[in-house]
């Protein structure tokens, strides 16, 4: 099965783009008690440097659900395609909550557990394997209305009801789940809102099937409709996101306001910017192949290998700054909503986040490589379409 360029350099680019974000979280100096986008307290390049990452999740699932399109519709076997995403669904559920945490919390008694990106695709495989006997249109409807319309929900909760309380949050609204003595289950994705985003990729895959010329243009015209839209019900302050912009202390603040969306549920008005440069980036990347497309293709190709890989790598590497900073074995903190990092003191400014980042990607370049390579010359091993 040929692969299509523009997909793996636009998910490659945005698998790049995450490393930031994760070597930020485990080793940015503020991070444990600043939120990056607090305009009470952030600076620019800090703010940018989380923002920017921000297009990386909706992406990757946007782009899950094309994949998931384009498989279905080279395959021809409906009963074949449902099982293939369900089990894939299946195990990408059971990775997030083994391999994918304990990557991150390096715990060995999982006293800490996060719902996040693998396991909201997981889920939405699942789900996307029993809508497959209906039209690829009737799915991006519901995916359009889950995207529109779940702002209305963001509010849900059940707190005299914790069995009810707990569905909702599993569904709808991010939320930390403590179990006593010594268990937290963190709902970082919720799954509704992510699965609208997965349905809509699954259905915009038929764009695929157009002539390149033809679909280049309709990504571009995607793009600016999506941004314009996005301008046009932000400036309103009406609907779409629960943290209305306001005017700052400077022009730039009030920019940076106007920008700051929510992506915990991902807001309509988040979903539109986001989409809108993806699928900018699409239009660009269609039909251009060169050493700088081909270097985030690597990645691209392959997503879930880089995506658990970098997140050991880049942990391994935090261990390694808070042993140079003076600090022992002693000192890591481990177990409910820690990671390893010792609370104070440790940590890297902005300029020395970014040259790690840089340092990480290149290193996994040619595992990535390799791997890549290997899947190609093996296509006949199921059990690679896996990972």
């Amino acid at each position: 099965m040929k692969r299509i360029h523009s997909i793996d350099f636009t998910r490659g680019l945005v698998m790049v783009i995450m490393a930031l974000d994760h070597v930020r979280d485990l080793m940015h100096v503020t991070s444990l008690n600043q939120a990056p986008t607090n305009l009470q307290t952030t600076t620019t390049g800090l703010f940018m440097t989380r923002w920017i990452t921000h297009l990386c999740a909706p992406t990757f699932v946007f782009l899950s659900g094309v994949s998931a399109y384009i498989s279905f519709s080279r395959l021809g076997n409906r009963t074949a395609s449902r099982n293939f995403l369900f089990n894939r669904g299946l195990w990408l559920v059971i990775l997030e909550f083994t391999v994918v945490n304990f990557a991150l919390w390096m715990d060995i008694h999982f006293r800490t557990l996060i719902m996040e990106v693998i396991c909201a695709i997981g889920v939405g495989f699942i789900v996307l394997s029993f809508l497959l006997k209906l039209p690829a249109r009737s799915i991006g409807i519901i995916g359009l209305v889950i995207i529109f319309g779940h702002n209305l929900l963001q509010g849900i909760s059940f707190p005299a009801n914790p069995v009810l309380n707990t569905i909702a949050s599993v569904l709808f609204a991010p939320n930390m789940l403590r179990v006593p003595p010594e268990f937290t289950f963190l709902v970082g994705y919720p799954l509704v809102p992510w699965l609208g985003i997965l349905l809509l990729g699954f259905a915009c895959g038929k764009l695929f099937d157009l002539p390149l010329p033809q679909r280049k243009k309709i990504f571009r015209q995607l793009g600016i409709a999506s941004l314009l839209f996005f301008c046009l019900l932000r400036l309103s302050n009406v609907y779409g996101d629960p943290s209305k912009w306001a005017v700052q202390k400077t022009s730039l603040f009030s920019f940076l306001s106007f920008i700051n969306v929510t992506k915990y549920p991902p807001s309509l008005l988040f979903v539109s910017v986001m989409l809108g440069i993806m699928f900018l980036v699409l239009s660009l990347s269609e039909g251009i192949e060169n050493r700088f497309t081909r270097f985030f293709v690597v990645y691209g190709k392959v997503p879930l290998f880089y995506f658990i890989i970098h997140l050991y790598l880049i942990h391994v590497i935090m261990f390694i700054m808070v042993f140079l900073q003076g600090f022992g074995i002693k000192d890591l903190l481990f177990g409910e909503m820690h990671f390893g990092r010792p609370q104070n003191g440790a940590g890297v400014e902005l300029p020395l986040i970014y040259l790690i980042w840089i340092a990480v990607v290149l290193l996994l370049y040619p595992l990535c490589d390799w791997y890549g390579k290997y899947k190609d010359a093996h296509r006949e091993n199921v059990l690679l379409r896996y990972i």
